[in-house]
């Protein structure tokens, strides 16, 4: 038989709006609640289980750009990483004459005054028309000659060495030549062209004062004949 909870001794308050609770000295009293509670809970839905978070949608692409960033670094550290005895032979220079000057034939010469022997100064326009051989590289002294002896009559032959120290050159019958000086390098620098040790460079200059051509070292006579030959003209 049951009896009244609320007001007994012991036990908590509970809600005015629940009545009056009655507790049965049977439990299986209550076999009829339990069953329709059980009903109830079985018609109500059960809440979906969340699925564990997607993927980034980048981590695909971020995976294959990392590893083509190591494939990367991979190839250049095969490529860059020193490899004992294995050398590879530095290139010899193959020596190469010198060319020519652009643009130096058709100027006009410069307006020079070099020094001859007694360290007086020798305007350099005065002397054409000339072949003026730069002998600050090497003496020549056969190349010297041959042009001598090939310069027609009225053509001075003149030799420029780079210091004040003037080298005399033997006369020719019928050839003026004249050893000259210049200490400050004018020619050169006019040419822009440096000396070669062991090659003599060659100004060919007509009457008016126009440098006709440059020969940067003279080999052979034949470099200029023509161009000499025309000088007298």
């Amino acid at each position: 038989m049951g009896k009244p909870d609320a007001d007994g001794p012991g036990l908590p308050d509970l809600p005015p709006e629940w009545g009056r609770v009655v507790v049965p000295d049977d439990a299986s009293a209550l076999a009829a609640e339990a069953e329709q509670i059980r009903r109830e809970l079985g018609h109500t839905p059960r809440r979906p289980v969340p699925w564990p978070p997607a993927r980034s949608a980048f981590a695909l692409p971020l995976l294959v750009l990392l590893v083509a960033v190591l494939t990367t670094l991979a190839g250049l550290a095969a490529v860059t990483w020193p490899r004992s005895g294995r050398s590879t032979p530095e290139p010899t220079p193959t020596p190469t004459p010198y060319a020519p000057p652009a643009g130096s034939a058709g100027r006009p010469l410069p307006a020079l005054d070099l020094v001859d022997a007694g360290q007086s100064p020798v305007p350099l326009r005065g002397l054409v028309p000339a072949m003026i051989i730069l002998v600050d590289g090497c003496p020549c002294p056969d190349d010297v000659a041959t042009a001598a002896a090939l310069a027609p009559a009225g053509v001075t032959v003149v030799t420029v060495t780079g210091t004040r120290s003037v080298r005399a050159t033997p006369p020719s019958a019928g050839v003026t030549v004249r050893p000259l000086a210049d200490p400050a390098g004018g020619l050169r620098a006019f040419l822009h062209l440096p000396a070669r040790p062991g090659a003599a460079t060659a100004l060919l200059v007509d009457r008016s004062g126009v440098l006709v051509k440059v020969v940067p070292e003279i080999h052979s006579a034949e470099d200029y004949r023509a161009d000499l030959t025309r000088l007298a003209a």
